[in-house]
């Protein structure tokens, strides 16, 4: 429902010729908490399933992006609007409508899927350095925890992320084989509309995972979390049920900003799916087991140096993504708990806050001692977010169509269509995946 707005005052002659004219990069200042967002999706997990999807199924599970596009932008775009109208995260808003326990319940699952994921992450940050360098691995991933760790208390996400984003860029090399490679063009037409796969329990096994690493709950909690700090950050800014003249601005900017993030997730995911597909599984490699594996798919553009560009990318796209990781999880308790929270703080100004960033990168950080190889943990972790994601997108549609809560703000219908449509794929997948 749109929010009665007051009737501004007429421009000077002045302000009409100015706003008449062009501002130079305004597209780009609007782009902020989704962009990030959007390049944090393609972390060390996504990277390893989309991968795991191309190699197994070669272009049959391309479908699956068209699916997500419209989907994660909603689900995105909800959580967006619940923290920019409210000026609360969606652990506080959660906790108003839902019993303090069920609420307590989701949080504690979340800190559980981001611990395992941020694991995950770390061994395939230190495997991807020994792969390129020869240096134990061990070592390498103590040395990630730490520094990211430090990074997180110590310089406010935004400044360091950045800088971090331009590592990222290294994922475009995917984009680049597409063009050095032979690519069945038709078949991967094929995969986008008529895709050809058993149903059985690997292949809803692949989808769960897949629609659990493009559609994350970590990035729910994070993207929300950091609406709220924009109006924290700048004096003019207010919650939109107590400033509705500031809705038309604010609400256009985080269209946009979520649909360019995704965007950008969604090609890149398209690009390491399809060249997974017309290297490794063109040449009968179906089976992931190893970082190696996932960076042979790198060679044809980048040859000896394949392991060492893979590295670039495992390693940007782990340090953007766990302090996402940790900070939702640290955000979802924290505001769940009314602690003081936020990483523009610093640490003694949060502590608990803080305190489950740190637990959440240690506990993580342990995992690099189970007997299990990083890239199966990074598809493992994706399956383990499918499911957990469920009944936090079920609390968060709750929470936008309430109008207690958003006020005149309650999410339009299509908003409440697609984030619906969303989470009944994600539940349907999952259940798909016990059945078979």
């Amino acid at each position: 429902m749109t929010s009665p707005v007051e009737p501004l005052s007429p421009a000077s002659p002045s302000q009409q010729h100015s706003s008449s004219r062009p501002k130079s990069g305004s597209v780009l200042r609007k782009l902020g908490p989704g962009l990030i967002t959007g390049a944090a999706d393609d972390d060390p997990s996504g990277i390893a399933t989309y991968s795991q999807a191309g190699a197994q199924f070669g272009f049959n599970m391309l479908w699956t992006m068209l699916l997500t596009y419209p989907l994660m932008s909603a689900i995105q775009l909800v959580s967006a609007r619940i923290g920019r109208v409210t000026g609360c995260g969606l652990g506080v808003n959660m906790g108003a409508i839902w019993p303090k326990p069920l609420v307590t319940g989701l949080m504690l699952l979340l800190f559980v899927a981001n611990t395992i994921n941020i694991g995950a992450n770390l061994a395939a940050m230190g495997a991807s350095v020994e792969l390129a360098t020869s240096v134990p691995s061990l070592p390498i991933t103590i040395f990630f925890a730490v520094l990211s760790l430090t990074l997180q208390m110590f310089i406010p996400y935004q400044r360091y992320a950045n800088i971090l984003k331009w590592l990222t860029l290294v994922l475009l090399a995917y984009v680049a084989v597409l063009f050095t490679v032979k690519i069945d063009w038709l078949a991967a037409l094929k995969g986008f509309v008529w895709p050809s796969f058993p149903l059985n329990g690997d292949s809803f096994t692949m989808i769960v995972a897949i629609l659990g690493t493009t559609i994350s709950p970590y990035l729910f909690f994070w993207q929300s979390s950091q609406e709220v700090e924009e109006i924290d950050r700048k004096d003019e800014a207010e919650p939109l049920k107590d400033a509705p003249r500031q809705a038309p601005k604010e609400l256009s900017r985080m269209r946009l900003d979520t649909f360019a993030g995704m965007a950008v997730s969604n090609l890149v995911a398209i690009a390491i799916l399809m060249c997974a597909a017309a290297t490794l599984h063109a040449s009968g490699k179906t089976e992931i087991g190893s970082a190696a594996d996932v960076a042979e798919a790198l060679k044809p553009i980048a040859g000896n140096f394949a392991f060492v560009l893979f590295s670039i990318g495992i390693v940007g796209t782990g340090l953007l993504s766990i302090p996402v990781l940790a900070g939702s999880a640290a955000y979802a308790f924290g505001e769940s708990q009314d602690w003081k929270c936020g990483l523009e703080h610093k640490p003694w100004e949060a502590v608990g806050f803080y305190s489950v960033i740190a637990a959440a990168t240690i506990f993580g950080l342990g995992l690099e001692f189970a007997p299990i190889d990083p890239i199966k943990a990074l598809f493992w972790s994706a399956v383990i977010n499918g499911f957990v994601a469920v009944p936090i997108m079920i609390a968060m549609m709750v929470v936008v169509g309430s109008r207690k809560r958003m006020k005149d703000f309650v999410a339009p219908t299509s908003m409440l269509v697609f984030g619906w449509a969303a989470t009944a794929v994600m539940g349907v997948a999952a259940i798909a995946m016990l059945v078979f």
